[in-house]
């Protein structure tokens, strides 16, 4: 009796002290640590543009990178006019990409999603330097991605839904998707931050289950607005145990400016710390800035911010209007920062710059027109 008693007693402290030891993490990181931070995933060298359509009717947007069967892959987004459609591209070396097609094309029915397929591709390992393999759950690989039935950019109501696959996730074809979305602003649990509509979403593992979930979903939405038009975007999260059934993840977003965009989060791990790079735009209010940046945490919950040199901002040419939506890596010793670039004339494509100088990229926009696409 006395041995089970024991028993009981030690399991309870080992529960008590596991979740001590997740209460402790700190809520802030420190400054030095930031500054340690930006040393670590500077990129001052722009290789130029890696990927661009041939028309300015067309706009190449959010790269996402992850490794398959000895090659670089990456997920992207295109914008025609009617809407986004998620498509695919390899690399040998991270710098020259051949584009291979639709992955999740418009569709001639009346779906939800009819016109509008954002994805990007979930549950890439994210320990800084790694492999940046692609993990598979329940038997699929799977993808997150907004969409809806309007046409136009980024029109209408927009959520966000999950696609999957149990091919070859870096195989040209056509992923599946569930019947109907995983969050909507029109949700009854919709909260204040997304209740006019939403945006990127990605989706990793929780390792650690900081969440108290397996699966977490960053994602930016725009609500507080009784227009409907305007407000502002700011990041949140959302939890799964399973990739199927996702539910919101606390009482506030993760990271709110109040005006203006904060959008497209996606996180590594560089140490101890979980790093989300993301972007801002029209901060301050008003003025057309737009740029990359940071912010760490130790618990993926309380997030501190950058408030240095900007990441990535419009300097070239090819970026003089924007330089945002970030993807960043580091592989074999050089970080590599994927993000997209705007010019002046509405041309969007695909850049790159590094932590070691690469060259330049000779590619170019072929458009020398202002954009018709609006």
């Amino acid at each position: 009796m006395m041995k089970n008693i024991a028993l009981i007693a030690l399991v309870a402290w080992m529960v008590t002290a596991c979740t001590s030891t997740k209460k402790q993490l700190p809520t802030t990181v420190s400054q030095q640590k930031m500054e340690e931070i930006y040393a670590e995933v500077e990129t001052p060298f722009k290789y130029g543009l890696i990927m661009v359509p041939d028309s300015n009717n067309l706009k190449f947007d959010c790269p996402t990178i992850f490794r398959q069967d000895d090659k670089w892959v990456m997920t992207y987004i295109i914008f025609d006019g009617r809407g986004y459609e998620t498509h695919l591209a390899y690399s040998g070396d991270l710098l020259h990409w051949d584009e291979q097609g639709a992955i999740m094309q418009f569709s001639d029915t009346t779906d939800w999603d009819v016109n509008q397929k954002a994805g990007y591709t979930s549950l890439i390992d994210y320990e800084w330097g790694g492999d940046y393999h692609i993990n598979s759950y329940d038997g699929k690989y799977w993808m997150s991605y907004f969409g809806g039935n309007s046409t136009g950019y980024e029109k209408g109501l927009l959520s966000l839904g999950m696609a999957y696959t149990a091919q070859n996730p870096a195989s040209l074809h056509q992923w599946q998707r569930l019947e109907k979305p995983v969050l909507m602003s029109t949700d009854e649990d919709a909260r204040w931050w997304d209740n006019i509509t939403m945006y990127k979403c990605y989706v990793q593992e929780d390792k650690d289950q900081l969440t108290g979930h397996p699966f977490v979903m960053f994602y930016n939405a725009k609500g507080d607005s009784i227009s409907r038009v305007r407000g502002a975007e700011r990041i949140a999260m959302a939890v799964s145990d399973d990739m199927v059934h996702w539910k919101r993840f606390g009482d506030k977003p993760l990271l709110n400016h109040h005006v203006g965009i904060t959008g497209d989060a996606v996180v590594q791990k560089i140490g101890d710390v979980y790093v989300m790079f993301y972007f801002r735009a029209y901060w301050p209010e008003g003025k057309t800035v737009v740029y990359n940046s940071f912010a760490a945490s130790y618990d993926m919950v309380n997030w501190t911010e950058w408030n240095g040199k900007h990441l990535i901002e419009p300097t070239e040419e090819y970026d003089a209007m924007f330089a945002h939506k970030a993807f960043v890596i580091k592989v074999d010793g050089i970080v590599y920062h994927f993000y997209n670039a705007v010019d002046i004339l509405g041309n969007r494509g695909i850049a790159l710059a590094t932590s070691k100088d690469m060259g330049k990229s000779g590619i170019t926009f072929n458009s020398t027109e202002e954009s018709e696409v609006k």
